[in-house]
């Protein structure tokens, strides 16, 4: 229905240029007298030009917008499908891009109109900017975005037992609207104000966990975080200011539900201490509330010839509150007294503030020709405290075996709650010219910080904990480039820590990124692409090793106006060790994951000869591939094929076939083959 309005309103634009004609002057008649020949005066007979009889007309309007039908056949695995391509039938607007020019310059000179993918799709956008020279620039931008998750082997611990059902489902839209309007543009005093907004909202299936199983549940969920800012940019010739004020609201709702009459049985099917966990009634909901303000700074300078300065500096101080209710029934045991209980209510409020600040100094200086040095800091340092207390009540309570029946028993608890990290690192790099063909440079890098948690009273396994960051890191790289065709650059980094955050985070590392241009020929060029990173934290308990490594080659050819051709493959492995607890028993296993994969990408455009009056005919045909073997072994097929016909001066037919084609062997049910065929017309002025 967007997509039928929007061409609704187009058409009309696009029909105005193609106005009728105007009639000719009147003509006198044959047999009239022509009146005596005379030579014109040049002081008083020159006779004036005679108005054009055809009124002028101006391109007011320029653009073009494609509308069209999506058929779509597909089989296998539908949730699979629409995780991966979530495309559908239906009528489309598949884009649209068009200028709008106020000749007369009053309320604006320029309006530039951009929208994608109106129809129901996972992916729309809309951007419109509005321009008046010397007196505003505002821009407005949207998208909405799909996110669709339902992998029967995400998160589903029954698979194995050939029960697919999903605990860990999405179908929710994520929609994003900013707009901005600066005043005065050109000056060099530019006053500004902007809105941002991120909201989501959709519905899902989440797990209700209680301590010995896990219980499916549907749940909705809402979030929405608004921002508010302005501010002023001072432009001079040798420095640039901007100050800005800004604030946030974020909201974040949540709930979960079992209705009354059913029984869920839940994730553990065998009885325990000779009696089976259920689920029979459930209403849960959190809320969440923030705020924050926030001040920024930041400039550039040019105060000399051989010297350049930045810097930046934000403070915010965001506080959140959080409420929570539950109220369930069923037949749960409470683990570390062994005592069933068949109702609970459980209340829990908190609130935290978090004050951040963060900063950051750079300089360039160039002491001689050939030679640049660069010097960068930065800091962030974020401290939290928070504080929670919680009411939980259990009702009809029994010892386990003997199913006698106690009085409900109330658990009030408090806790507060600390998080201080500081985070700091301060580079220097030199770059060097050392011939007109080879510019060299080293760095050097120093990362360090202190992070620290607590708990109080202890909860859990670990209630504080101390960590310390420290990092040593060499740098090194070159840009070579022999002959006119041919261009090498190289870029590498080599790191030893002495502690670091997490247990994921770097540590002793090794990072290489090199890349080769070479332009064969004039219509042919060739892009080689080489990146690696190996990663190991030998500290005890984590045993960490990451290797990942990607080799690509890419081609551009392009011999004629006819036809031309782009591909690129690559090849990557990548392999991940490390240890952990297993949440049962806390005995100590490890992750191991393995992936050698194959992309594989190509696109050919050929400009067909005339046939008959159809000229500038256009196809288009390839796609990609991905397989991989592994952990998780994964085949995906993305072929198309794209025809463009001219059906006028201002219209052109187009169709596309697309097929997506995905399997698993491991996991056969997650498989699915999908073909998709769209035909519309591109209406342009």
């Amino acid at each position: 229905m967007k997509a039928t309005l929007a061409v609704l309103c187009f058409l009309p634009l696009l029909a105005q240029e193609q106005s009728s004609p105007q009639p000719p002057p009147p003509q006198p008649p044959a047999d009239a007298k022509a009146p005596d020949a005379k030579v014109p005066d040049t002081k008083l007979d020159t006779p004036s030009p005679a108005p054009s009889p055809v009124p002028t007309t101006e391109n007011w309007i320029t653009g073009s917008v494609d509308f069209g039908y999506r058929w779509v056949s597909e089989g296998g695995s539908f949730p699979t499908y629409r995780t991966f391509v979530d495309l559908g039938s239906g009528p489309k607007l598949l884009g649209a891009e068009f200028t709008i020019t106020d000749p007369k310059h009053r309320a604006f000179d320029t309006i530039k109109v951009r929208a994608t993918g109106w129809g129901d799709e996972p992916y729309e956008t809309a951007h419109i900017d509005v321009s008046k020279a010397k007196f505003y620039d505002f821009s407005a931008d949207y998208r909405d975005i799909a996110y669709f998750s339902a992998l029967p082997s995400f998160a589903d611990p029954l698979l194995a037992n050939g029960i697919t059902l999903s605990e860990q489902t999405f179908d929710t839209r994520r929609r994003f609207a900013s707009v901005r309007l600066d005043l005065r543009p050109g000056s060099w005093l530019i006053p500004y104000l902007a809105f941002d907004r991120d909201s989501g909202s959709g519905t899902g299936v989440t797990t209700f966990v209680s301590d010995t199983n896990e219980f499916p549940v549907p749940n909705t969920l809402r979030d929405e975080t608004n921002l508010y800012r302005g501010g002023v940019r001072i432009e001079r010739r040798h420095f640039h200011v901007t100050l800005e004020e800004g604030g946030t609201t974020f909201k974040d709702d949540q709930s979960v539900f079992q209705s009354p009459g059913a029984t869920n049985f839940g994730n553990v099917l065998t009885p325990i201490f000779g009696e089976t966990t259920d689920l029979t009634n459930l209403m849960a909901a959190y809320g969440i509330r923030g705020s924050s303000r926030y001040s920024k700074g930041l400039f550039t300078a040019n105060p000399v010839s051989w010297l350049d300065l930045y810097g930046q500096f934000l403070f915010s101080q965001p506080q959140t509150t959080v409420n929570y209710q539950q109220y369930d029934t069923g037949n749960y045991l409470l683990q570390s007294q062994l005592l069933f209980y068949t109702s609970q209510a459980y209340l829990v409020s908190a609130a935290s503030k978090l004050p951040h600040t963060t900063g950051s100094f750079g300089a360039e200086i160039r002491p001689l020709r050939r030679v640049r040095l660069v010097e960068s800091w930065l800091t962030d340092r974020l401290h939290n405290s928070g504080a929670a207390s919680s009411l939980n009540t259990l009702g009809s309570i029994g010892s386990t075996g003997l199913g006698s029946t106690t009085v409900s028993a109330q658990m009030l608890a408090a806790l507060t709650s600390s998080l201080i990290t500081n985070y700091n690192q301060a580079e220097a790099d030199v770059f060097v010219d050392a011939t007109s063909k080879l510019i060299l440079h080293g760095g050097y890098r120093y990362v360090w910080g202190e992070a620290g948690d607590a708990v109080l009273p202890p909860e859990g396994l670990i209630s504080a904990d101390q960590a310390r960051l420290r990092r040593n890191v060499a740098i090194g790289g070159l840009t070579y480039r022999p002959i006119q065709r041919v261009s090498i650059s190289a870029d590498a980094e080599s790191a030893s820590s002495g502690g670091a955050y997490f247990r994921t985070s770097l540590y002793n590392y090794q990072k290489i990124r090199a890349q080769a241009r070479y332009q064969a020929l004039k219509a042919l060029s060739v892009t080689a692409d080489f990146n690696a990173l190996i990663n190991r934290n030998p500290v005890a308990g984590v045993n960490y090793d990451y290797r990942a490594q990607q080799e690509s080659l890419s081609l551009l050819w392009s011999p004629q106006k006819a036809w031309d051709f782009e591909g690129s493959y690559t090849r990557s492995t990548l392999r991940s060790d490390i240890g952990y607890l297993e949440p049962e028993d806390l005995a100590p296993q490890t992750s191991l994951y393995r992936d050698n994969a194959h992309t594989a990408s190509a696109l050919f455009n050929w400009r067909l000869p005339p046939v008959g009056r159809i000229t500038g005919a256009k196809l288009t045909a390839g796609g990609s591939l991905f397989i991989s073997s592994g952990s998780l072994p994964t085949r995906y097929y993305q072929p198309l094929a794209t025809v463009l016909v001219p059906a006028g001066k201002h219209a052109a037919w187009f169709a596309e076939w697309r097929y997506y084609g995905y399997g698993e062997p491991i996991f056969l049910l997650e498989g699915f083959r999908a073909q998709l065929i769209t035909t519309g017309l591109r209406l342009s002025r």
